[in-house]
């Protein structure tokens, strides 16, 4: 008993937790979502980019991305954050002179979605059935103009719920940015668990935070799961008053 009230002591102290959550709540949660949205918007930017030169008929754009996918999904994220971070951290301070590790962290979050991100578009244009191409081509539209008005958005279409995974991922990556040193004001959710439970030697906060994060993270994964379901069944049809008067008379 001794052991599981030091355990329920340690990890479920409710006093912590609630100290702790209005600042999760005020300061930590909109950071996160500044650090996880951002980083996504710059991510999918990159990535299609990244996606366009991985299937261009010129070799040297093929292999510029693929050694670009290569690094940035082969390094450890806490290597790359601090590889970002602290260095170019002198050299962005030597020539802005700010000293704000915020847009590091958003950059390094970026590279790192960016190649993953490259990866899931590539796979979904490359999805899509060349007739598509083929036809549009048929009809007078250039390379250029039915790769971005046909099979491009096509293939975005094919890999929303993965897309929405590495939203996921992003949020929970976003824990790592306070190794850059923020500012008060800049702290997410884990960094103000984290220092909660170094001043008071508890752990709660910290479970607190885990909480947050699953509050973020499970609709979504059930958003992704919905998404999915719906594009593998396609879209059910709508029936109309009278039909469905109908068929209820044939079931009668």
């Amino acid at each position: 008993m001794d052991v599981l009230q030091q355990l329920l002591k340690t990890f479920f102290d409710w006093e912590a937790m609630g100290a702790v959550i209005p600042s999760m709540l005020t300061v930590g949660l909109p950071n996160t979502l500044i650090l996880a949205v951002s980083s996504a918007i710059l991510g999918c930017i990159l990535g299609l980019v990244l996606a366009v030169m991985g299937i261009s008929r010129n070799p040297i754009p093929r292999w510029i991305a693929r050694i670009y996918t290569d690094i940035f999904r082969g390094l450890p994220a806490i290597l790359t954050i601090l590889l970002i971070g602290l260095g170019l951290g002198p050299v962005v301070r030597s020539l802005t002179g700010s000293t704000n590790p915020f847009p590091l962290g958003i950059l390094a979050l970026t590279l790192m979605a960016a190649a993953y991100i490259g990866e899931i578009f590539r796979s979904g244009i490359q999805s899509v059935d060349k007739g598509q191409l083929e036809a549009s081509r048929a009809l007078g539209f250039s390379y250029t103009s039915s790769m971005i008005l046909v099979v491009i958005p096509q293939g975005i279409r094919r890999v929303l719920p993965a897309l929405v995974n590495q939203l996921i991922s992003l949020i929970k990556d976003s824990s790592l940015i306070y190794l850059l040193g923020l500012l008060a004001s800049q702290r997410e959710i884990f960094r103000i668990g984290n220092d909660a439970a170094a001043n008071s030697g508890n752990l709660s906060p910290l479970v607190a935070a885990g909480v947050l994060y699953l509050i973020l993270t499970i609709p979504l994964t059930h958003v992704v799961n919905l998404m999915d379901a719906r594009m593998r069944s396609g879209k059910k049809e709508k029936i109309e008053p009278d039909e469905a008067a109908a068929l209820v008379g044939k079931g009668a």
